[in-house]
Order: C-alpha cells, then sequence, then structure tokens
C-alpha cells in the first residue's frame, strides 16, 4: 500500500513539474512505462496514465494496438454438418482497443463528434474490404463478430475504464493489458473536451514487445524456419535417444 501511496505522489509531482514547465499546452499526458516486455511468465501488465488539464473539462483516453488483418468466417448448417459459407476480410483493424473515460461517452460529447475521433467500438473505423458489395445488416453482423471475438479474447475493452481526476486539473487512469497482449507499437491518445468538443489531444507511444531467450526463440524461428524446424528435429532425437538410455540392457 505504502509503494503504491508513494508511487501515486510521484506521479503526482513528475505532472506537476510538466505542468509548470508547459503553461501553454491545454492538456499533458505521460505514461508510467513505455514498454511493456513480454517475458516467458508474462501474466498481464498494468501502466498508469497521468497528466493534467489547464482547463475544466473531461478526459478520454482511447489505446489502439498495431493494425492487422481479420477474417471472419460465417458458418452455415450443410447436409447436417456446420460448415463455412460466407466470409469478411477486415484490413487495418486495431489487435488492441481500449478506451478510458472521466463519464459515460454518451454523456461528453455527441455520436458524430465521438465517431470524427474513433472513439467507442460503436464508432471506430471497421468495414470489410468489399463493403460496398454487402448490405448494411450483413455489414453489421461480421463487424458485430469481430468485436465480439476479440472481446471474447480479451483484447477490445468490454467496459469503459474510469479516469480519475484529483482536484480539477491532475488525472489519472490504469491501462490494463491481457497476458495475450498482440505485440507492436501502440498509440495511447488523450483527449480533453469541454461542451462537447475536442479542444485539446496528446498521442503518446507504447511499445509492447518480447524480451528474453523467449524472444530470441521466437524471432530465430520465425527468421529462419527451415533451419529452426531442423534443429527442433534434432533436439527432439537427442533427446529420445538420452530419455532411452537408462532401460537399455548392458
Amino acid at each position: 500500500m505504502m509503494a503504491g501511496l508513494a508511487r501515486w505522489i510521484g506521479l503526482i509531482a513528475v505532472a506537476m513539474v510538466i505542468t509548470v514547465s508547459s503553461p501553454a499546452r491545454a492538456l499533458v499526458a505521460d505514461l508510467s512505462e513505455h514498454l511493456i516486455a513480454i517475458t516467458t511468465g508474462f501474466t498481464g501488465d498494468e501502466v498508469v496514465l497521468f497528466g493534467a488539464v489547464e482547463e475544466p473539462g473531461d478526459v478520454v483516453v482511447v489505446v489502439r494496438g498495431p493494425t492487422e488483418t481479420i477474417m471472419v468466417r460465417r458458418k452455415e448448417r450443410f447436409l447436417g454438418i456446420w460448415v463455412n459459407r460466407a466470409s469478411a476480410r477486415f484490413e487495418r483493424a486495431p489487435s488492441y482497443y481500449a478506451v478510458a473515460a472521466s463519464r459515460p461517452l454518451e454523456e461528453i460529447a455527441s455520436p458524430p463528434i465521438l465517431d470524427r475521433h474513433d472513439i467507442g467500438l460503436e464508432n471506430l473505423d471497421l468495414r470489410p474490404v468489399d463493403w460496398e458489395s454487402m448490405d448494411d445488416d450483413e455489414i453489421v453482423s461480421f463487424r458485430d463478430s469481430l468485436i465480439r471475438r476479440k472481446q471474447f479474447a480479451g483484447t477490445y475493452g468490454i467496459e469503459i475504464e474510469p479516469v480519475s481526476f484529483l482536484g480539477s486539473r491532475l488525472f489519472r487512469t490504469r491501462l490494463a493489458f491481457p497476458d495475450n497482449v498482440p505485440t507492436g507499437q501502440y498509440l495511447v491518445s488523450v483527449f480533453l473536451l469541454s461542451d462537447g468538443n475536442v479542444t485539446a489531444a496528446q498521442t503518446t507511444p507504447l511499445s509492447v514487445r518480447k524480451v528474453g531467450v523467449g524472444a530470441e526463440i521466437f524471432l530465430f524461428a520465425h527468421g529462419s524456419p527451415a533451419l529452426y524446424g531442423i534443429l527442433a528435429i534434432l533436439v527432439a532425437i537427442t533427446a529420445g535417444w538420452l530419455a532411452s538410455l537408462p532401460f537399455r540392457r548392458p
């Protein structure tokens, strides 16, 4: 508890220093860490975002992971068995997406403003590549399926996490990342909204990457897959031969 209190006091001090050194900026924010290191025993991590505002307003934080291509398939029953039928490919979909806000989004800004800044899953720009050949119901169905799958995996937030204020200027929130968080460069965008409009914004990078022996093996396996396969077979044969030695007759 004392460690957490000391950390919080330290973050407040840093935020105050930032505020004093940047009097012309309406919004200043930073992360307690800019790197999430994934090791062999990684079970998830948490990063604190803290900052200060120069004027009253609401703060919204959007975390986006690197983009990826996702294929969504619809299963249909055919001759008594379930088979994949129609499909939709989503390109440049964020591999991770989460939102934190000081109030419910619908109380902070109108749908057009939230849509313009991709704030909230319902406003996230997710459309299949061949959306022009689909009807609206089909697009919504595939889009909802993608979101449900990502939420089930824990890489799209289900709830809006809270942003808490200390006084009227300093704020903070905790950004939790699951053990299966995708690697890559993340963007943490912080918006200051007043009277339903975005008055200031800031984007901070966050890196998520594998480190240690596991990362070296991962890079080697993807960089030289043929050699990795040969070595894996040799290791398996050697291990099997060593395991058989105690059971050999003299």
